[in-house]
């Protein structure tokens, strides 16, 4: 299948070969600090003491003319590209800031931000404007320097200055368009409040009641051509032309075209899943059509029973009619799923209390007795939906799920209202005749928590171990950090997890490398171990992960870790210009777009006649390789495999039988962390570790 790439990066070589700046010592403001690296450290020579040396991590420059007790660093640009990165961001920057963006900024990671007025968008006490980001690389993708543009949506500021809004309450502030810079209010200049005719309110969510904004629900349709369009026109309007060119030389064509360099596609191979009596390649249709891949397995008594409100009781037999009898186009739970669905409603619980459920549920449920080699599946029917903003009623749904967690029950949670809606004309509770959407991703994923399997990778079973681990900062005050790791055989097979909640970093790296070391006992014939890499904590407290996972583990065997950034990627993108209307790459398509470092299109545009949901429009995702044995990495066969394993892994996410373009690596680990961080228990029962109660 013929498709044809543009890049959001144009190339542009340097406008000089050498460059001499002025350097100081000691922070000031307004000054750029560059760190005293071994390459700044040979410039610098001895031009610093070895006092200077021990007492500075950092030298300061302007970019402009010498200071009193400055020096001068002449930087060879061939020699130097790395250093001279910053120079062109000065450059770029000075543009901008010269008239031409209305609000600037560097982001947290020293790259330029510009925003512009959005004329054609009126808001009543507020203005829009479109945010694009410039980034400044080296032999990247080509073997030059490398401008990349990319557009980040648009922010709200408020259309009065804070002169003229008396009495504003400025403990809802967060950053301010200060003279078109934006800052963070709390740490703003005191000398910049001598114009507050010219620091304006940037809309954050605690302001939304101010402006009387409403939250909006978001725009799931197709987002290539959403920013196609932004990053053309920027280029048209404010990098094509003699000005700018005079400052960087970019290459005249603009962005890169028909780009194949760096491209490859994995094979349709890839898309393939087993399922009971067939293969397939898109859940949604082919579960239903072929059965599930393993039906539940032994102990094959399966006992249902429903917990609910009393008020909704006829959302319980609404439910409980469409798992007897199916919904619409859906069957049955039996047929569905293939397991008898047999529900003993003696054993229903209904409670009063819509404040304290639990205790009710729990008063009965520990008197109870299970019959031996028995599975007992609680649905419960939550009035609560389970991101309710009252933090009490919230709680509710965790301690639930607690609850049936230490108590050896598997659970479905379905909120109330999704069974049934409130109809304007007749006001009253009607059908909601959209829960034939819900049904089969509810009912996979009890199939998934009672040990079938709806569908696996087509692959056979080898000696390598894949490992999912993440860590997280904990929102509550029982502990700083959550750590979880998963293991997988290659087909996609869910082995066990653990989850952890550490005070300390050092105990949360010990029990990360526990983790691993325990999967590994328990397949020791593996012939290396895979991990996929999440972390949601910042570089600091990453390295001694990282330093752990590649060095501390002391395994006889290769690790290659495999570090995913779920953010799926903005800053460097791909549109397909032979699709108009799409302009989203084919699934499976990835580029290298720097040293091991990869941009992976998972999505369901397998063909040019694909029917691809408004939702299944996924931007890439980021994929960087390292490893204990980096010449591993040089075999271009095991790096797609690598990548074919994130791309595939994403096929076995069993909460849904929509196509995502997360790996279950990495979707698996950050979903029970949020879970945990809400229970009152500071450990997961053996019971919870080897099921997917978490979906």
């Amino acid at each position: 299948m013929q498709q044809t790439l543009q890049l959001n990066i144009i190339p542009f070589k340097s406008p000089v070969k050498e460059i001499t700046l002025p350097f100081s010592i000691g922070k000031q403001q307004g000054f750029y600090g560059l760190y005293l690296d071994d390459e700044v450290k040979e410039l610098v020579g001895d031009k610093m003491s070895n006092l200077e040396y021990l007492e500075n991590k950092r030298i300061y420059t302007d970019f402009g003319t010498p200071k009193e007790n400055s020096f001068l660093l002449t930087i060879d640009i061939e020699m130097h590209p790395k250093l001279a990165l910053h120079y062109f961001k000065h450059l770029v920057y000075t543009y901008f800031r010269n008239g031409v963006a209305h609000i600037m900024q560097r982001n947290f990671t020293d790259d330029i931000e510009v925003w512009f007025l959005n004329t054609e968008e009126k808001r009543n006490g507020y203005n829009l404007y479109d945010k694009f980001t410039l980034k400044v690389n080296h032999c990247n993708v080509t073997e030059g320097f490398e401008l990349v543009v990319s557009y980040d949506g648009t922010s709200r500021v408020g259309s009065k200055s804070l002169k003229e809004m008396p009495g504003f309450n400025t403990a809802n502030l967060h950053l301010v368009n200060s003279n078109g810079l934006v800052r963070g209010w709390e740490y703003l200049d005191p000398k910049e409040k001598l114009h507050l005719d010219k620091i304006y309110p940037i809309i954050g969510n605690k302001l939304y009641n101010t402006y009387s904004i409403t939250y909006e629900l978001p725009d799931n349709k197709n987002r290539y051509p959403r920013y196609f369009k932004p990053i053309n026109e920027f280029y048209e309007k404010y990098l094509n032309n003699d000005t700018f060119r005079a400052i960087l030389p970019i290459d005249e064509n603009g962005y890169i075209k028909n780009y194949t360099a760096t491209v490859d596609n994995l094979t349709s191979v890839s898309n393939e899943l087993q399922f009971g009596t067939n293969t397939g390649d898109t859940p949604k249709l082919h579960l239903k059509e072929y059965g599930p891949c393993e039906p539940v397995p032994a102990p094959n008594n399966v006992v249902f029973f429903f917990i609910y409100h009393k008020d909704s009781q006829p959302d319980y037999e609404l439910v409980k009619s469409y798992f007897e009898n199916g919904f619409k186009t859906h069957p049955n739970l039996q047929d569905f799923i293939h397991q008898p669905f047999f529900i003993d409603e003696t054993q229903n619980i209904v409670f009063d209390s819509l404040l304290h459920p639990v205790e009710d549920i729990y008063k009965v449920l520990k008197l109870r007795k299970k019959e031996a080699n028995t599975k007992y599946c609680a649905i419960y029917i939550s009035p609560i939906p389970k991101y309710d903003a009252d933090k009490t009623k919230k709680g509710i749904y965790y301690r639930m799920k607690e609850m049936f967690l230490h108590e050896g029950y598997y659970s479905q949670v379905i909120y109330k209202n999704n069974i049934r809606k409130w109809d304007k004309e007749t006001r009253q509770l009607v059908q909601n005749q959209f829960f034939s959407l819900f049904l089969p991703n509810i009912q996979a994923a009890i199939l998934a928590k009672l040990g079938g399997i709806p569908w696996r990778l087509v692959k056979d079973v080898d000696d390598e171990l894949i490992i999912g681990v993440g860590a997280f900062y904990c929102r509550t005050n029982k502990t700083k950090f959550i750590g979880s790791a998963f293991c997988f055989d290659n087909t996609g097979r869910f082995k066990n997890f653990s989850c952890f909640g550490q005070r300390e970093l050092s105990a949360l790296v010990g029990s990360i490398r526990e983790a691993v070391e325990t999967f590994h006992k328990s397949k020791p014939k593996a012939s290396r171990i895979v991990i996929h890499f999440y972390k949601v904590i910042s570089q600091r407290e990453l390295k001694p992960i990282m330093d752990m996972l590649y060095n501390g583990l002391n395994l006889p065997i290769p690790i290659i870790v495999v570090t995913i950034n779920k953010t799926v990627s903005k800053e460097l993108l791909a549109f397909d210009t032979s699709s108009k209307d799409k302009y989203m790459p084919y699934s499976g398509t990835y580029i290298r777009m720097a040293e091991r470092q990869y941009l992976l299109f998972n999505n369901t545009r397998y063909k040019p006649n694909s029917a691809v949901a408004d939702k299944e429009y996924h931007f890439p995702v980021k994929i960087k390789l390292t490893s204990t044995h980096l010449e591993l990495l040089e075999d271009n066969e095991l790096v797609k495999k690598l990548i074919d394993q994130v791309y595939q892994f994403s096929r076995m996410y069993w909460k849904s039988v929509s196509q995502q373009n997360i790996p279950v690596t990495i979707a698996y680990p950050e979903m029970v962390a949020e879970i945990f961080s809400h229970f009152k228990q500071h450990y997961i029962p053996e019971f919870g570790t080897d099921n997917l109660w978490f979906l």
